[in-house]
């Protein structure tokens, strides 16, 4: 028995050379920060805390551009060039320089806080597209319903479809260059918008002004939905 826990032991320790004691063996390298990376970032036990938020509201009011700002990636955009066959259904008095219009959706992604990723959808604005809306809702945590003031009654539907299905949302007025100006609380009672639900004014072609909007939805979903 003393012969096999010896030659046991032989086997688990290296053998040390004359007079030089034996080294611990030492275990891998720790990897090395990456230039850039957050803290949450290399800690591999911890996972993201992703969300899912939706931006909709009427044809030409700023969804692409409004992801396009934001996202921290290259955006997946569908957009597809206009042609004549939709030149009765689709209305560009206010927007004549548009030639390209979302065919199916918008994506970009940001990461807001630490740990903290938002996944954003652009929905189509047509109505011939809108049967994709409740694919692209599910799953979300809230909306941002963009409104053009020389135009509102295009967001109607959205608004309606939120309040259907329940989802917190608020509303972001997009403002177009040359366009007035109006304060919040005239869109609110323009679109009788309920007084828990944010009104704010923004640029969608600005990426500071577009994350105070996603920051607004974010804090209305925590209030309205805590848990």
């Amino acid at each position: 028995m003393d012969s096999v826990v010896s030659d046991a032991s032989a086997v688990s320790d290296p053998p040390a050379t004359a007079g030089i004691p034996v080294q611990p063996q030492a275990g891998p390298p720790a990897p090395e920060a990456e230039d850039g990376a957050r803290d949450w970032q290399l800690d591999h036990t911890r996972a993201p805390i992703a969300t899912k938020v939706v931006v909709a509201g009427g044809f030409g009011v700023g969804k692409t551009t409004f992801v396009r700002a934001v996202s921290e990636i290259t955006p997946l955009q569908t957009e597809a060039l206009m042609t004549q066959a939709s030149e009765e259904t689709d209305d560009l008095t206010s927007t004549p320089d548009k030639l390209t219009t979302t065919v199916a959706m918008d994506f970009g992604r940001i990461t807001l806080d630490d740990d903290l990723v938002l996944y954003v959808f652009g929905t189509p604005g047509q109505q011939r597209f809108w049967f994709m809306w409740d694919d692209l809702v599910r799953g979300a945590i809230g909306a941002v319903v963009l409104a053009d003031t020389r135009r509102l009654t295009d967001c109607f539907p959205a608004l309606d479809y939120f309040e259907s299905c329940g989802l917190p949302y608020i509303v972001a007025v997009n403002h177009f260059e040359g366009t007035e100006l109006f304060e919040a609380e005239d869109v609110r009672e323009a679109l009788t918008v309920p007084p828990h639900v944010p009104v704010v004014i923004m640029d969608a072609r600005k990426r500071y002004s577009v994350v105070e909007s996603l920051l607004a939805m974010v804090s209305h979903a925590l209030e309205v939905t805590p848990e």
